[in-house]
């Protein structure tokens, strides 16, 4: 994705609020091997970009002043109940350094899966992303996780699932944490044979405590 930025030459509180009023958004390139650099974006421009996931998980074409760089959005500062961007992060990206990133997971074939299809159960979605780290050139956009296989009772952990070439996951704590796991619907069990014909109700019983007798059709 790209997008365009304009160099910010007033900087302070006051400036970014009459920034803000002129329909602008604050904000700051930093890393690299150059000075951290002031911008300023179309606040709805980048109000649209944000609402799309590759913005926030892919390496984007930034363009400043007609010269272009390469970039990954770090942090965004929203107004606490307007809907207003008050200020944007970007990280510049060199081809040699690693990326610590966020990655939405992409989940498919749930509804074809025995676990949901044959026993009723429901895929619970535990991770809906993942910390990953890798190269520029390597970092997707989303990692797709093909539910197809899931069978009732058992979970899909991170070892269960293959990744993009070159992309490594940070665990903290659990170095498999479960993706997704397999929950039966109450209500959806059904009772054995004998369970169904202990459960059924008794004839009524008669006089002296015998079981009336069927009544002739």
């Amino acid at each position: 994705m790209n997008f365009v930025a304009f160099e910010r030459a007033k900087q302070g509180t006051g400036a970014s609020r009459r920034l803000r009023i002129t329909g602008r958004t604050p904000g700051i390139v930093y890393g690299g091997e150059v000075e951290a650099q002031q911008i300023e974006v179309d606040h709805n421009a980048l109000w649209h970009a944000l609402k799309k996931e590759a913005f926030h998980s892919s390496v984007l074409d930034m363009e400043v002043d007609g010269k272009a760089s390469r970039v990954v959005l770090r942090d965004v500062q929203m107004h606490p109940y307007k809907q207003l961007i008050l200020h944007v992060d970007f990280q510049r990206v060199t081809a040699g350094t690693k990326l610590h990133l966020k990655v939405p997971l992409h989940y498919s074939g749930d509804e074809e899966s025995p676990a949901v299809k044959i026993d009723h159960c429901v895929a619970s979605h535990v991770m809906t992303e993942l910390d990953v780290m890798c190269l520029p050139r390597n970092l997707p956009e989303f990692i797709a996780v093909d539910l197809s296989g899931l069978k009732k009772g058992t979970t899909l952990n991170l070892s269960d699932i293959k990744l993009p070439k070159g992309v490594t996951v940070i665990t903290r704590g659990n170095n498999n944490p479960v993706l997704v796991s397999v929950m039966v619907v109450a209500g959806t069990e059904l009772p054995a044979e004998g369970d169904a014909a202990a459960a059924a109700p008794a004839a009524p019983a008669g006089k002296g405590g015998k079981a009336a007798p069927a009544k002739k059709k």
